[in-house]
């Protein structure tokens, strides 16, 4: 019965982006014109300009073209073993075209450093050509970056982990062209370079700690192409509101292209945002889902680039889970969010989370599934871009974490 119900979860997850193409997307996106007035919200440089004495435009209306800049530098814990760091989060908004017809540009930078070595300079872009003719999605990582690994599958206790030191360069570059209202395809490239990879332990191998061939001794290097299908109806990647997004990639590695081992990969990505006031949908009363499938279809993928908890594209799945707690072939991801103004200002918010995960290595993929969930405070940053400050807590079995973040993690 246990099996039957997780195999029901399983086919749910795959058949959601069916669900979500078949939605009618003028019923999902709330409507926009030239100009937005934000006048009846308040954010975090009102408040300041209140207390610096600094005067406001007369109006305030967001013009097409102004660029919203959100910058965060606060002290924090970087996942994966890498201790406290000094983090300075950047996130820019921008519209490229007229608003109503073209959706908003962003990007992140989000470098740290923990004062002892170890620091991440991580970029990632998505670009809107006006009228939405073209998204260029971008992210560029380079990263002295320790990660703690509990090998593949589920079987292995909390304790039983060992943190793996790596120099890691990312650069995956994609171009998606429209093709109808809301529907995209494209390709792209993409290199994930890992060298100096060891466990911090001397005493142990990661080869053997691992039980897996590929990627655990000194270095691996994955270069590849990608043929991506994109549907996305949102108008805000950094804070959405109504809207439906799914992402298909299929990934291929060809050792001519200077691949260590030939490997091929898929992920699909599904969200679903569901507002419960219809009446009002720029005010933040909204249910909002989240799903991806990911999987590898050779046996000889690099360990580093094989699918874990926390390394989706953004990695911003399994709050309450430790960043790749679960590793294997195949990973199933399932989250369900709820987030709602607290102050009819729009300036205070809060969300309230479950999330549930489960990978291949240690038995059948449906085998095991492992749940968190967790709760935080929204702070409205920039009304302009509707960026965020989001203080989460969130817990699991035998773990918790406070998280801070500029925006929303889907």
């Amino acid at each position: 019965m246990k099996m039957q119900y997780a195999a029901g979860v399983f086919c749910a997850c795959l058949l959601l982006p069916t669900i979500i193409i078949a939605q009618d997307a003028s019923n999902t996106i709330p409507k926009q014109s030239q100009q937005r007035d934000t006048a009846q919200q308040t954010d975090l440089i009102d408040i300041g300009k209140a207390l610096f004495h600094i005067k406001p435009q007369k109006t305030r209306v967001q013009r097409g073209k102004k660029i919203y800049f959100s910058v965060l530098p606060v002290p924090g814990a970087v996942p994966g073993g890498a201790g406290r760091a000094l983090i300075t989060s950047t996130t820019a908004g921008t519209y490229l075209g007229p608003q109503s017809t073209t959706n908003l540009s962003s990007a992140n930078f989000a470098p740290y450093w923990n004062f002892k070595g170890r620091f991440g300079i991580p970029l990632r872009t998505s670009i809107w050509l006006p009228n939405n003719t073209w998204n260029i999605q971008g992210d560029i990582r380079l990263l002295v970056y320790p990660q703690y690994t509990w090998g593949l599958g589920s079987a292995n206790n909390y304790q039983n982990k060992t943190l793996v030191n790596q120099n890691y360069i990312r650069f995956y570059q994609t171009a998606l062209k429209k093709i109808t209202p809301y529907f995209y395809a494209g390709g792209g490239y993409n290199l994930d370079y890992h060298n100096s990879i060891s466990s911090d332990d001397p005493g142990i191998d990661l080869q053997q700690f691992t039980h897996y061939n590929y990627g655990t001794q000194s270095s691996s290097l994955s270069s590849g192409v990608n043929l991506s299908l994109l549907y996305d109806t949102r108008n805000n990647s950094i804070n959405p509101l109504p809207g439906s997004y799914l992402n298909i990639v299929y990934r291929t590695n060809p050792t001519f292209l200077g691949s260590d081992q030939k490997w091929n990969s898929l992920y699909i990505d599904a969200r679903k945002y569901l507002p419960l006031d219809r009446d009002n949908p720029t005010r933040q009363n909204t249910l909002a889902f989240w799903s991806y499938f990911w999987t590898v279809f050779n046996s000889n993928a690099p360990y580093l680039d094989l699918p874990g908890i926390g390394s989706d594209p953004y990695n911003r799945s399994g709050e309450g889970l430790e960043q790749n707690r679960y590793r294997g072939r195949s990973l199933v991801y399932l989250e369900s969010e709820y987030r709602r103004d607290i102050t009819g200002n729009g300036l205070l918010g809060f969300v309230a989370f479950v999330n549930v995960t489960t990978v291949s290595g240690s038995g059948s993929l449906l085998r095991s599934w492992h749940p968190a969930a967790g709760t935080g405070l929204r702070i409205k940053f920039n009304k302009g871009s509707n960026t965020n400050i989001g203080i989460d807590y969130a817990f699991s079995k035998g773990y918790s974490a406070v998280l801070l973040n500029l925006g929303e993690k889907f």
